[in-house]
């Protein structure tokens, strides 16, 4: 069993992504060539926004937003701290300081009732992150910072796909990014990125930043890094877009079978979905205090897992210059002290999915 299956959606379009990338080999404009700008209007298409720029990674998206937005030495970015360090890794690389904010204890998103009071006059954007597949509550978060003319970016990395209020995620704010890291719900076959816009100037800066701040040949108006998708990535998303939408299907019907296998199962939280939410399930993470018996349940059995985010940002020895202690965002220290990822992937088996609940399920409560 593997923990995300990627080579079965290989074998079901292999033949079609190789026709695609022989086309590239073939015109040979392997940076920005016509597969990109194609994979920017089918992806903005999909998720309703303006402007979609693709780009190297989905760390480079965060950085490229961070960079467009003017943001530097001494501002203060508000994000959570249970997530992939990238997110405040690139608020550090700047020179600014990541201002964290501890999540809610029933979607593990950033808690917004608690993100007024981090605001202050050093404030310069709003990160909140989609956690596992699903948004948080993007309504709130972005009424508060219009209150304070802030602009928010939409950590989307583990999302795309997911809706909230109807709307697709990386259209929900000023700036969406995300990712298409192998991993992810969209995925590419190596790193790649996007961020998404509906401002003009924005999206100009974008690209401009993608190519070392260059806003035609020679001409360099703002400082920039080399952040560009390769052609050979743009195309294999193309294709990887048209089955998609029915893995986001099937991720959907994963997730409830889950859900429901393991809803009477003592010791055991499973993931909850917001009112105004789907999710994509990036992945599909429980909560137990039995964590470590369920690993080694697993383990016995042969069935992969991964703790993911296992110690929060706030507690990283890259960020102890923050002086922030255990104890100073209880949620976030309690889910990553018990939350354990299950195999996941929109071409997991009935088969290999019912082997992990029943390993769940027959563990012995102490």
């Amino acid at each position: 069993m593997q923990f995300i299956d990627l080579k079965s959606r290989h074998q079901l379009i292999g033949d079609k992504i190789n026709a695609r990338i022989q086309k590239v080999m073939s015109h040979g404009q392997f940076i920005l060539g016509p597969e990109v700008r194609e994979v920017e209007e089918k992806l903005a298409q999909y998720t309703g926004s303006k402007h979609c720029v693709t780009v190297s990674s989905g760390t480079d998206s965060l950085l490229i937003a961070l960079m467009a937005l003017g943001v530097g030495a001494g501002d203060e970015v508000i994000t959570a701290p249970y997530t992939w360090i990238s997110t405040a890794e690139v608020i550090a690389l700047l020179g600014a300081k990541p201002i964290f904010v501890d999540i809610r204890p029933d979607t593990w998103n950033m808690d917004e009732t608690l993100l007024e009071a981090a605001i202050t006059d050093k404030t310069k954007a709003i990160m909140p992150v989609c956690i596992y597949g699903q948004c948080p509550d993007m309504d709130a978060i972005n009424e508060i910072a219009k209150k304070y003319n802030l602009p928010v970016i939409e950590d989307a990395a583990q999302s795309f796909g997911a809706t909230y209020k109807g709307k697709k995620s990386c259209n929900l704010s000023n700036i969406g990014s995300t990712s298409f890291f192998p991993s992810k719900p969209l995925g590419c076959y190596g790193d790649g990125g996007a961020l998404f816009t509906n401002d003009d100037e924005l999206a100009e800066k974008f690209r401009w930043i993608r190519v070392h701040g260059q806003e035609r040949k020679h001409h360099h108006p703002i400082l920039g890094i080399n952040g560009r998708m390769d052609t050979i990535q743009a195309a294999i998303l193309l294709e990887i877009l048209e089955v998609f939408p029915d893995e986001v299907k099937k991720r959907k019907n994963l997730g409830q079978t889950y859900s429901e296998g393991l809803a009477g199962v003592e010791g055991v939280r499973t993931p909850s979905i917001g009112a105004n939410n789907t999710s994509v399930y990036a992945q599909y993470t429980i909560l137990s205090d039995q964590r470590e018996e369920i690993q080694q349940s697993f383990k016995d059995k042969n069935i992969p897992s991964v703790s993911y985010y296992s110690v929060p940002l706030h507690l990283q020895p890259v960020f102890e210059n923050l002086g922030h202690k255990d104890g100073g965002f209880p949620i976030a220290e309690k889910v990553a002290n018990q939350c354990l990822s299950l195999p996941m992937s929109p071409y997991l088996t009935q088969e290999d999915q019912a082997k992990v609940i029943d390993a769940i399920s027959k563990i012995e409560k102490s």
